[in-house]
């Protein structure tokens, strides 16, 4: 067990919207770093295997409200002390003509993804702004950049969620906190038996932990050469 000296050096790891994929392995990249992590679900039992896999917590919470994202900040900050990178990780998408697209999904997906990663990064620079320092990560996708047919409310989403990244990293880089919007161009590996990766070719999608690899450089980063931007796509992906 390490000892109290030991934590106290010991940086702090808050991912919301964890589960497999890439956020299962920013958890092992960031637990075999020496940091703790914090991982955050609106359901928690489906991290019971990856919490005893990397000894990080778990916190239930639904990021898209506001007295949720309050409680979690605050209990993460009471347990091990205020992160000091955080990383925005969840999505949601409805598709369809937007004709018939139902309302009430269209605002869940907005609500998803971009307006609970603006509850999360503003608790987040709340804290590290009193302390000086940290680091913000928001996963976007190519409809941050691209609109496509039949996937309007996603673009709209992504779109708003890489808006917010490159407005915070304008403000907060002077405070010494680091954001940073990761544009992932092209689908994830969800296993080594991924069926989709054989119609993709060798090296076909990208693989989630070379990606928490770049999210961990990012985070590494020297302050005189930080990044607010990086677009991850397979070989074989076209732009």
């Amino acid at each position: 067990m390490a000892s109290s000296a030991q934590e106290s050096t010991q940086e702090i790891a808050l991912i919301v919207g964890a589960g497999t994929g890439l956020s299962a392995s920013l958890a092992r990249l960031f637990a075999g770093a020496g940091m703790r992590v914090a991982l955050v679900a609106r359901d928690v039992v489906k991290l019971e295997a990856l919490v005893d896999e990397t000894g990080a917590r778990a916190y239930a919470c639904d990021a898209t409200q506001e007295h949720d994202v309050a409680a979690l900040f605050e209990a993460v900050a009471g347990e091990y002390a205020a992160p000091d990178v955080v990383v925005y990780n969840p999505s949601y998408r409805i598709q369809g003509p937007v004709a018939e697209l139902d309302p009430g999904e269209v605002e869940k997906t907005l609500m998803v993804s971009c307006f609970g990663g603006f509850l999360v990064g503003q608790a987040a620079a709340r804290q590290m702004e009193a302390r000086g320092s940290g680091t913000i990560l928001f996963t976007g996708a190519s409809a941050s950049v691209k609109g496509y047919v039949n996937s309007a409310p996603f673009a709209m989403g992504k779109f708003g969620l890489r808006g917010l990244a490159q407005s915070m990293a304008r403000e907060l880089a002077p405070k010494n906190i680091h954001v940073a919007h990761f544009v992932i161009d092209g689908g994830i590996l969800q296993g080594a038996r991924d069926p989709r990766s054989s119609r993709r070719g060798p090296d076909g999608m990208l693989d989630p932990d070379a990606i928490a690899e770049t999210y961990l450089a990012i985070h590494r980063q020297h302050r005189s050469a930080w990044t607010w931007e990086v677009e991850l796509r397979p070989w074989v992906e076209t732009f």
